[in-house]
Order: structure tokens, then C-alpha cells, then sequence
């Protein structure tokens, strides 16, 4: 799985340079330039989750093939505890075959086998199901970036069209990243 990430520095030096112009134009201190202000903290506030965002998703994702690949160990150990009491047991059947009795020790290493293999499989199924929630998590937390770096891109935009309606979006989409985010966290 491919490194998340959210590429939002372009974003803040449009926002910045925009703060830059209002202060070179000598708007100190008006309503345009709180509002620009505004966005360029709302912005960096979603910035800063998106980064978190995207490296929770990294996380998420590696621990998932991980998990998957102890997953896959779990059942090549299955399969072979599964291949050492087929050997016995045919073993056994040929000596029945052949008149002969077969060893106590025999029927004693295939129920062994055969206990090892419910653990085995115990094991290999709590690894699928580990990987699984991981990857749900990975798939929440992308979404969750996804969301963010859109509303960070709005906020971007209303500061160079003076779109407060932009920012609102922006802001709103933001509102539900942090819902998945969330999600994603808990």
C-alpha cells in the first residue's frame, strides 16, 4: 500500500502571500485581513489533522500486511501439521492393512496434531481478522485525508475569489474529515 499524503504547502504559501498582500496594501488590521487570518489558521488546523490523519493510515496499512502475512504463516503451519497426521494416519492404516497393530505412540502424535491444529487456526483466524480491522482503519484514515486536503483546497480558493462561501465549505467539509477521523482513531 502506497504512502498517504497531503500536499498542502502550495496551499499555505497562496494563503500566506495573500496575508503578505493585505498588509503590503495597508489593510492592517480590517475585516478582510481577520478573515484571510482566519482561514490561514482554519486551514493550518486542518493541515496539521490531515498530517495525523495520513500517517494513522500508514500505520493502519502496514500493521494490516502484517498481520496478513502472520495470517498466511499460521495456515502454511496448518497445512503442515495437516500433512504430518495424514502421514501417520496412513501409516496406521496400512499397518491395519498388513495385519499389524500400530504403535501407541502413533495415535497419541495424531491427536496431538490435531489439538495443535484448532490452535493453529484459532490463531490464523484472529491475524485475518486483526489485518481486516486495520485495513478498515487504513480506508477510514484515507477518506479522512482525502476529505481534508478538498477543504483545505477551499480555503485556499476563497482567499484568492474573497468567497467566505468557499471557506464555509471548506470548513464544513473539514467538520466532517474530523468525523472520520474519528472514526478512523476510535
Amino acid at each position: 500500500m502506497s504512502e498517504i499524503e497531503a500536499p498542502t504547502e502550495h496551499l499555505h504559501e497562496m494563503i500566506h502571500e495573500e496575508v503578505q498582500k493585505g498588509k503590503s496594501s495597508g489593510h492592517h488590521g480590517g475585516k478582510a485581513e481577520r478573515w484571510t487570518i482566519q482561514v490561514a489558521l482554519s486551514t493550518a488546523l486542518l493541515a496539521v489533522l490531515a498530517a495525523l490523519a495520513a500517517l494513522l493510515a500508514g500505520h493502519h496499512a502496514n500493521e494490516a500486511i502484517l498481520d496478513q502475512m502472520k495470517a498466511t504463516d499460521q495456515w502454511a503451519f496448518y497445512q503442515a501439521k495437516s500433512i504430518k497426521q495424514a502421514v501417520i494416519t496412513t501409516k496406521m492404516e496400512m499397518l491395519g492393512a498388513l495385519g499389524k497393530e500400530a504403535a501407541a505412540a502413533d495415535e497419541e502424535k495424531v491427536q496431538q496434531y490435531v489439538k495443535e491444529q484448532v490452535q493453529i487456526e484459532e490463531t490464523g483466524r484472529e491475524r485475518e481478522r486483526s489485518s481486516e480491522n486495520h485495513l478498515q482503519r487504513h480506508e477510514t484514515l484515507a477518506r479522512t485525508v482525502a476529505l481534508l486536503q478538498v477543504a483545505i483546497a477551499l480555503a485556499a480558493i476563497s482567499v484568492l475569489t474573497k468567497t467566505r462561501l468557499l471557506w464555509l465549505s471548506g470548513l464544513a467539509l473539514g467538520a466532517v474529515g474530523l468525523l472520520f477521523f474519528l472514526r478512523g482513531v476510535l
